[in-house]
């Protein structure tokens, strides 16, 4: 089995250990195959669009989702470090507002499994991180939509000790809504 699988705290999300095979040369991993992730998660979900960025130490983004076309989205780290979060925002939940959060890094080749109906956002703990996740649905501009990284009522622990000022942010994540306005 190409995947170990794990879940997180927070229900449905999972934490997902490819099979990696390492030797003096380097490593190889297979880091998607969509029938063993749909057998070793037991979901059918496909995947139609792959997004990679590069930030650096400091930048935090997010906590981003899109309401008419949510976007389920495998993540994974392939340079650098990272602390992943995803917070459930469906409504119908009982751990609406609850969230969850990781380490994934390109030494431990972890990734996180966020169904669609969560919101999404990372802080970059490395000089540099290359982050790169496949989504379930297209990413459209007019439908995204962020939840203010530091919302009170949802009180992410970000580890922000490992910085050594306070996170960068984009415009958009800056001016991002509460919790409770979306």
């Amino acid at each position: 089995m190409p995947y170990t699988v794990t879940p997180t705290s927070l229900t449905p999300v999972l934490s997902l250990q490819p099979r990696v095979f390492a030797d003096e040369r380097g490593f190889f991993f297979e880091s998607f195959n969509q029938r063993e992730f749909n057998r070793a998660t037991g979901l059918d979900v496909i995947f139609v669009q792959d997004n990679h960025s590069q930030s650096k130490h400091g930048v935090l983004r997010g906590l981003h989702f899109q309401r008419q076309y949510p976007q389920g989205k495998l993540v994974r780290v392939a340079k650098g470090k990272i602390f992943d979060v995803a917070v459930d925002i469906r409504p119908d939940s009982p751990q609406y507002g609850q969230w969850t959060g990781q380490v994934l890094d390109s030494h431990n080749h972890q990734q996180l499994w966020i169904p669609a109906g969560f919101a999404h956002g990372f802080l970059v703990l490395s000089d540099l991180a290359e982050v790169i996740y496949k989504t379930t649905d297209y990413w459209v501009a007019s439908d995204e939509d962020a939840i203010a990284w530091n919302d009170p009522e949802i009180a992410i622990d970000w580890p922000l000790e490992a910085l050594t000022t306070q996170p960068l942010l984009s415009p958009k994540d800056a001016a991002a809504k509460p919790f409770k306005r979306i």
